[in-house]
C-alpha cells in the first residue's frame, strides 16, 4: 500500500462526500486506503458514506475525540507507507496527491510536506509557517498589546512567519493540519500526534517533532482548495474567517489553551510563563485602551465591554489549569 488518507469527520456527510469524490477521481497513480474517523457525530454518515464509497475504512469514536486523538486512530491502523492527514473541506485538484507523493520521493532528505492551499476563490491561502522563537507570534491577537507588539515587529523588520504563496519548494518550520503528507517511517521514531490535544495547535507541536528527523516542505504545485472550518464551525458558532482572533467567544478560549499548551511542550516552562503572563496583563490594558476609547470617542471601536468581561472568563478557565501545563502533565485540553 503507498498511501493511507485519514479524514476526521464531526457531523460533515455531505463534505467528506465531495472530499471523498475529489480522491477517487484525481488519485490514480498510487495505491492508497482512506481510513474516516468519526468524532461521535450521532448521524448517519457511516451509512451514507459506506453506501457511496464501500471499500472506506470508517471508525467509529464513542466520544468527540478532537483532531490528534482521532488521526492517531487513523495512523494506528495504516498500512500505507505514507501517511496523509487530509481534512474534511478540502478538495484535490489536478491529481495533487499522486504529484505531492512523486515530489516528496524526489527529495529523500525530507519527512513531509504540504502544498499551495486556496480558498474556494482560487486565491493563495496559509498553508504553512516558520517558527518564532518562544511562540512570540502567539501574541499579536491580543486585543491591543497585540497591536503594539506587529508594530514593534513591522519597525525592526521581523519576518512575517505565515507562508500564503508559495514559490516553487520551500522548507518551513510546520505545515497546516489540512494537508499534511507524512512518511510512516517518520511517524514510528516522532510519534503520534500528542494526545493532550483537542483542538488547534497540535499539528504545530507535532511538525516540530518530525522536523527533528528531516526537513518539512511545502509545494506551490500542485493545489488545495481548502474551504475551511468545516468540522470547527460545526462544533463552534464562529466562522473560520475569524480564525480564532476573537478570543473572547468559545472558539478563542481553545485556541488560547491549546496554544498555552503548545508553548509548553514545545518551548519550554520559561517562555510558557512570558506568554501567560502577557495574556494576563492584557486584561487591564484591554479595560484601559477600551475606556479611553469610549471616553474620547477615538474612531469607531470594535470591541465592546462584554469582550473584556468574556476575555476575562476565558482566561480564568485556563488559569484552573495552569499547573497542569506548567507541570506537563497528561490531560484531554479540551473546553467548552
Amino acid at each position: 500500500m503507498d498511501l493511507s488518507i485519514i479524514l476526521v469527520n464531526y457531523k460533515s456527510t455531505s463534505l467528506v462526500l465531495d472530499c471523498l469524490k475529489s480522491i477517487y477521481q484525481q488519485t490514480n497513480q498510487y495505491s492508497f486506503e482512506i481510513i474516516l474517523v468519526d468524532n461521535d457525530s450521532k448521524d448517519d454518515c457511516k451509512e451514507i458514506i459506506i453506501q457511496h464509497y464501500p471499500s472506506v475504512i470508517f471508525i467509529s469514536m464513542d466520544y468527540n475525540a478532537g483532531f490528534a486523538r482521532a488521526n492517531n486512530a487513523g495512523i494506528q491502523i495504516a498500512k500505507g507507507e505514507f501517511i496523509l492527514l487530509l481534512n474534511t473541506d478540502t478538495i484535490i485538484l489536478d491529481g495533487a496527491i499522486d504529484k505531492s507523493i512523486s515530489k516528496l520521493k524526489n527529495h529523500s532528505d525530507a519527512v513531509g510536506c504540504g502544498v499551495q492551499l486556496l480558498n474556494t476563490d482560487g486565491s493563495n491561502q496559509i498553508s504553512g509557517a516558520h517558527f518564532i522563537k518562544g511562540g512570540l507570534n502567539t501574541l499579536l491577537p491580543l486585543p491591543y498589546l497585540g497591536k503594539s507588539i506587529r508594530w514593534l515587529g513591522y519597525q525592526l523588520k521581523a519576518k512575517i512567519p505565515s507562508i500564503t504563496t508559495i514559490k516553487d519548494t520551500i522548507e518551513v518550520d510546520w505545515i497546516v493540519g489540512a494537508y499534511m503528507l507524512i512518511r510512516k517511517k517518520v511517524i514510528e521514531k516522532s510519534g503520534l500526534l500528542d494526545n493532550d490535544f483537542f483542538m488547534y495547535a497540535e499539528e504545530i507541536e507535532w511538525c516540530a517533532r518530525l522536523r527533528k528527523q528531516g526537513k518539512l516542505l511545502l509545494f506551490a504545485e500542485p493545489t488545495v482548495t481548502h474551504i475551511g472550518g468545516g468540522t470547527s464551525s460545526d462544533y463552534y458558532s464562529t466562522t473560520e474567517s475569524q480564525n480564532g482572533k476573537n478570543l473572547w467567544d468559545a472558539k478563542g478560549k481553545q485556541v488560547m489553551l491549546s496554544t498555552m499548551v503548545r508553548i509548553r511542550k514545545q518551548f519550554g516552562v520559561g517562555w510558557f510563563l512570558i506568554i501567560f503572563a502577557t495574556y494576563l496583563f492584557e486584561i487591564p490594558i484591554f479595560l484601559i485602551g477600551l475606556l479611553i476609547e469610549k471616553i474620547l470617542k477615538i474612531g469607531k471601536t470594535k470591541y465592546q465591554f462584554k469582550n473584556i468581561l468574556n476575555y476575562t472568563s476565558n482566561i480564568l478557565v485556563i488559569l484552573k489549569l495552569f499547573f497542569t501545563i506548567l507541570l506537563n502533565k497528561p490531560h484531554f485540553y479540551k473546553v467548552s
